[in-house]
């Protein structure tokens, strides 16, 4: 299974909630796109599902690895001009489901933050690709998401509590998957690439091992290459849908 090809971005974004699994992953993903974006004048928040207490990160204990990673995310966010950053709790990383009470809590995200766009992983998996992009979190929480963004939170049927809170519905107009099979709709990122590898640098307990710089250099430049940019162009690539 495949998306369809990506429809036209639009033009009038002013809000994006990036909705993922674990501290790193909008980093991996999308940290040059999302540094753009704030350039731009975008407002864009992170949401994520899990502490990332599962993460690999040697003899750290668990505790420990908890408050570690949720000071890498805030860091990593700071250096792509992200201010609001917040982490669910009751989660259990490595567990993740896309069940009624995840899809309630990003409702409630969204209707609370009002995005006019959504940014999260894909809930298909990339089977010539299976770790990373393909781990079962990052496709629990990409079809929560998109649950999350239809039907439930413009229905205001959809959890009553929420409505009864004050959390009126919101549609949001547009998604953008990343991590997905065969992604058509590239970001030239190359003037970002440096703030992209201080976000990777961040994350120093989960990225420690690698040359960052080299690292985010080989991986962006494929990408670019494939969507046919320049030499020495550097992209990040979606699927982009209108919900509308």
């Amino acid at each position: 299974m495949t998306f369809p090809p990506s429809a036209a971005p639009l033009a009038d974004v002013r809000r994006i909630l990036a909705i993922f699994a674990h501290p790193d992953d909008v980093d991996f993903g999308c940290a040059g796109t999302v540094a753009a974006w704030t350039d731009a004048g975008i407002d864009v928040a992170y949401l994520l599902v899990t502490l990332g207490d599962a993460g690999g990160c040697g003899d750290t204990p668990r505790p420990d690895l908890v408050q570690l990673r949720e000071e890498e995310q805030r860091a990593a966010a700071a250096a792509v001009g992200v201010r609001q950053v917040d982490m669910l709790t009751g989660y259990a990383d490595g567990t993740l489901a896309p069940t009624p009470r995840l899809r309630r809590d990003l409702t409630a995200a969204i209707r609370r933050f009002r995005p006019d766009r959504v940014l999260t992983s894909s809930p298909l998996r990339r089977w010539e690709h299976i770790a990373g992009p393909g781990h079962p979190d990052h496709q629990a929480v990409g079809e929560a998401a998109t649950c999350a963004v239809y039907p439930d939170a413009r229905n205001p049927s959809a959890f009553p509590d929420l409505l009864a809170a004050g959390l009126e519905p919101w549609v949001v107009r547009e998604v953008w998957y990343a991590g997905g099979p065969s992604p058509d709709h590239a970001v030239d990122v190359t003037e970002s690439y440096e703030r992209k590898v201080e976000a990777m640098r961040a994350h120093r307990s989960q990225t420690a091992h690698l040359d960052v710089p080299a690292f985010v250099r080989d991986q962006l430049g494929a990408i670019g290459a494939d969507a046919g940019l320049p030499p020495g162009r550097l992209a990040e690539a979606f699927t982009v849908l209108r919900t509308e």
